[in-house]
């Protein structure tokens, strides 16, 4: 039988990269990661490209076709091979499209970290630094979105539309993709321009984006349709409703073919499927457990710049005013039909599973701040107990700057390192432990939320933080440490038996190929 690969790619703040990834024949189907730390996919092959301007939809579309020209002239025969691919993108970074001139970008993208409020685009008019027209966004929104919903946020993607049309009314045919969704466009429909003029059919584009995508969009990630009161929304802000995706898979789920002259260019096979995409975050916690097949229990802690936490739960979370959301997780049964909602009467089927977490302000972007050299870190973590506690731990709250989303939304917290001792080695003691509670009390909040399992029973790490022996063995037992305790605890004889471990691959890319790949799992 040949070999099936699969290409994920991943446009993040500062490039594009992409992953081909193929079947690990040494690990069974059912494995993500097994106790090795082996994948149940390997990477045949990697490659990235940095970008000046991130926010600029032709730069996204260059970067795609750069990296397949990199495959096809230095490994050509990976592409001949290719099954399907998948794009994974920054959460709530969009665009609108003219669905009616061959998807022709009308509003320029708006990344993940514009504010409505405070971003300006040039154009509109502020008062200080705060945008009017973001203002009246704001107004509508929030008469109509349900309290501590994950919409509300105002550099989420309703909050964008909403202050595009208090800009300039929206026109017929505008149509809202986000990065992934607009990237996923090209591969199944890019052609040779046409003189066709706009408004001809063959011109015409319609969007598919996918149920992480559209999670701050205001999509039901439980009922699977668009609520009512978004409906209301739009019609209040006198949008219509076709300006949405007209389609909503899941991730990983097969949307269409490849397109013929896309196909031909690169050598990969007409046969090749696009299918649903997801957010860089989410794909990076498939790349951390190695497959889609994870259990409920499983973790993943981001230690970047900032922490930010998954955990695979039974149940769904959701709580704007302790910065806790949840992405429904994609189920794909053995036979290879999509099965959303895991209420099918075929017993191999998983059951719904909801990836909950948040994140939070505090990260290892303090170290730096505490101007901590890279051999510094190494050498005095080499000198720290992890299994004795620092007596300023539970009294720093490492923050660089005022304001925390989660394990609580507070924009009024404050950054506490004091007191500060001489000695660096006791300081990055506290600082560690600092963030090892903020983790911590992450998943207690997650517990306490209703999040099944109550505790997780290994914890990925990544990040620049993961990298730290010391550290991952101190988080492990502060976490043994909560779970161990009885409120806390499943009750189950396991409490306070969670294992920390390095993740074997952290990439966003490898994560969006192995949502390509699940569906021929």
């Amino acid at each position: 039988m040949t070999q099936k690969n699969f290409i994920g790619f991943d446009l993040g703040t500062s490039g594009a990269r992409i992953s081909i990834i193929a079947k690990n024949v040494d690990i069974d189907d059912a494995s993500s990661v097994d106790n090795s730390g082996k994948s149940a996919y390997v990477e045949l092959y990697s490659d990235s490209i940095r970008w000046s301007h991130y926010d600029d939809a032709d730069a996204w579309i260059n970067a795609i076709t750069t990296l397949l020209e990199n495959v096809k002239t230095t490994q050509p025969t990976l592409l001949q091979n290719v099954a399907s691919l998948c794009a994974s993108g920054t959460s709530a970074s969009c665009l609108l499209i003219d669905s009616n001139n061959a998807g022709k970008v009308s509003r320029t993208p708006r990344m993940y970290d514009f504010d409505v409020l405070s971003s300006s685009n040039g154009a509109n008019s502020n008062v200080g630094d705060v945008s009017m027209d973001g203002i009246r966004a704001m107004e509508i929104l929030e008469r109509h979105a349900p309290p501590k919903h994950t919409a509300r946020a105002k550099t989420g993607s309703l909050a964008k539309l909403l202050r595009w049309n208090a800009e300039k009314s929206l026109q017929s045919g505008e149509v809202l993709a986000h990065q992934a969704d607009f990237v996923s466009m090209f591969l199944l429909n890019s052609e040779p321009k046409r003189q066709c003029g706009a408004g001809s059919q063959i011109n015409r584009r319609s969007v598919t984006s996918d149920w992480h995508n559209c999670l701050k969009l205001g999509y039901d990630v439980r009922k699977l349709q668009w609520p009512n009161w978004m409906v209301d929304c739009l019609q209040d802000a006198g949008i219509d409703e076709r300006v949405l995706p007209m389609k909503v898979v899941s991730p990983g789920e097969r949307i269409g073919s490849i397109s013929k002259h896309l196909a031909n260019r690169f050598g990969i096979p007409e046969s090749a499927v696009i299918v649903g995409g997801t957010t860089d975050s989410n794909a990076a916690f498939f790349a951390a457990v190695g497959g889609t097949d994870a259990l409920p229990g499983t973790a993943v802690t981001s230690l970047g710049s900032t922490l930010a936490m998954k955990y695979l739960s039974k149940t769904y979370c959701e709580d704007a005013d302790r910065g806790v959301y949840s992405h429904r997780f994609p189920v794909f049964n053995d036979n290879s039909n999509r099965n959303p909602k895991g209420n099918t009467s075929d017993k191999n089927s998983k059951e719904e599973a909801w990836l909950t977490g948040g994140a939070s302000n505090v990260g290892c972007a303090i170290l730096r701040q505490e101007q901590f050299t890279d051999d510094e870190l190494i050498s005095l973590s080499n000198d720290i107990d992890p299994g004795t506690d620092s007596p300023l731990g539970d009294e720093y709250y490492p923050l660089t700057k005022k304001g925390e989303r989660f394990p609580i939304a507070d924009t009024e917290r404050e950054p506490k390192l004091t007191p500060k001792p001489e000695s660096r080695k006791e300081y990055l003691h506290g600082i560690l432990q600092g963030i090892s509670n903020v983790e911590r009390d992450g998943f207690r909040v997650l517990g306490d939320l209703g999040a099944l399992p109550k505790q997780p029973t290994v914890v990925w790490s990544c990040g620049g933080g993961a990298k730290n022996d010391m550290w991952i063995e101190m988080r492990q037992r502060r976490l043994r440490e909560l779970f161990g305790n009885e409120k806390y605890g499943d009750g189950d004889g396991n409490s306070g038996s969670v294992e920390v471990k390095r993740a074997p691959n952290t990439e966003a890319s490898f994560g969006a190929a192995i949502l390509a790949a699940a569906t021929f799992s």
